[in-house]
Order: C-alpha cells, then sequence, then structure tokens
C-alpha cells in the first residue's frame, strides 16, 4: 500500500510472526506476503490529515495469505531479514514469540479465534489472528492489533467486545488497531480479565464478520513475551 499521510498500519509481526504462531495454535501458513516497515505516528482517527499522537509505530503493510499447513513453528515460520520467529511458550489459546527482524527484537502474544462467523455465510476469508506485541527499540508495549483475514470496508472501524466494555478499532487493509490510542491500556486491562473478546467488521464486499478469541492463556502469553523484550 502507498500513503502519504501516518496510519497505524499492522505491527512488524505480521511479518515476523505469523506463520510461526499460527504454527503453534494448529494452523501454520505456509507464506506470508512481506513488505519493509515504515515508521508511522499513530492518529487519533483514521483521517489523512489527522494530528499524529506522540507513540510512533514501526510496521509494515499486512496481507497475509494463511494456507494450511504442518510442520514446527520453526520449520514454518518465514524468513524476516536474518531472523526467524521463536516460540517462547504455549499458553492455553495463546503463544508468546519472539523475533529479530532487521535486527530489531520483537516479542508477541498470538490467538486465533475459537469461531469465526460471516454473514452471508461461506466467504472466501484468510485465518484472522490476533497479535499483542512489543518492540523496544520503537518503545512501543503492549500494541493491540489484528488480522482479520479480508479487507475491511475503507472508512470503517471495527468493534471489540470484552464482557460489557466496547472498544472501537481503526482499520486499514486487513488490519486493525485501537481507535483511541489511550484506550489500549485499559483494553489490555480487560481481556487479561475476561473470558473472551468478540471482533466485528465488514469487508469491503458487504460481508459482516464476527470473530470469538478465547482469552484462556492470555495473560501468561502476554507477560512472557514481554519479559522477553525487557
Amino acid at each position: 500500500m502507498t500513503a502519504t499521510f501516518s496510519f497505524r498500519f499492522l505491527p512488524v509481526v505480521a511479518a515476523a510472526g505469523l506463520a510461526a504462531g499460527a504454527a503453534a495454535l494448529s494452523a501454520t501458513p505456509a507464506a506470508l506476503a512481506q513488505s519493509a516497515p515504515q515508521q508511522k505516528s499513530a492518529p487519533a482517527k483514521a483521517a489523512p490529515k489527522a494530528a499524529p499522537k506522540t507513540q510512533s509505530k514501526s510496521q509494515p503493510k499486512s496481507n497475509a495469505a494463511p494456507k494450511g499447513a504442518s510442520g514446527s513453528p520453526a520449520a514454518a515460520a518465514p524468513q524476516v531479514g536474518d531472523s526467524q520467529p521463536r516460540l517462547l511458550g504455549q499458553y492455553g489459546e495463546w503463544g508468546a514469540f519472539t523475533a529479530s527482524p532487521n535486527g530489531k527484537k520483537l516479542c508477541f502474544a498470538l490467538g486465533k479465534p475459537r469461531s469465526a462467523i460471516t454473514n452471508p455465510p461461506n466467504r472466501p476469508r484468510d485465518q484472522p489472528y490476533f497479535f499483542i506485541s512489543t518492540r523496544p527499540a520503537d518503545n512501543v508495549r503492549s500494541e493491540i492489533s489484528l488480522v482479520v483475514g479480508y479487507p475491511f470496508r475503507p472508512g470503517s472501524d471495527a468493534t471489540a467486545e470484552i464482557g460489557s466494555a466496547n472498544f472501537a478499532m481503526y482499520t486499514e487493509n486487513d488490519g486493525a488497531w485501537i481507535k483511541n490510542v489511550a484506550d489500549e491500556a485499559r483494553m489490555l486491562d480487560a481481556m487479561r480479565k475476561g473470558a473472551e473478546v468478540v471482533v466485528k467488521g465488514m469487508s469491503g464486499r458487504g460481508t459482516r464478520s464476527t470473530d470469538t478469541f478465547s482469552l484462556k492463556g492470555l495473560s501468561q502469553a502476554v507477560d512472557r513475551a514481554e519479559q522477553e523484550c525487557r
């Protein structure tokens, strides 16, 4: 994607760790589309002229193309620079991983949905994944992001529901991020305490999706990833 203004793109984990994480969660992608990371600033709203926030992210475009495959995370992980993602541990429905794409250490927790529903049903889509990522070199800790498996409707928001709490998520291509950066810590706290997170969105074709992620093991996976990237 070419952009002339600041957006919050998918974290480096999309290129560095998607295949490895999926392998540990029994849905290993065989390959990923990868691109060089870009330094971006996080806007409060998805608008070309939005004033950037102070929080800086370094993220590439994600157009993940998961396909069914078998094998270990190490064998399935794509090369990103001189780095291959390494599984740190599996905790319930979540895995913790580390990698060093382009010499920058990256750690993340990754989960996939226990149910993924589309309306109309049976519309084709790639595997969705939820990330909590930390990149010390960019001063980014516990960033929340999602790969939904299809291109979102341009300009649309996704929503994340955790119990009675609701969070708006900014979307771009097939990725989503917390829309209000100030709410990121509150959302992660809700995820640590909750049983599941339900993410709803709409594709460019008008297909509605409802993805339910179990939060079992989320806290342990995030803690392990953060410990690795202190």
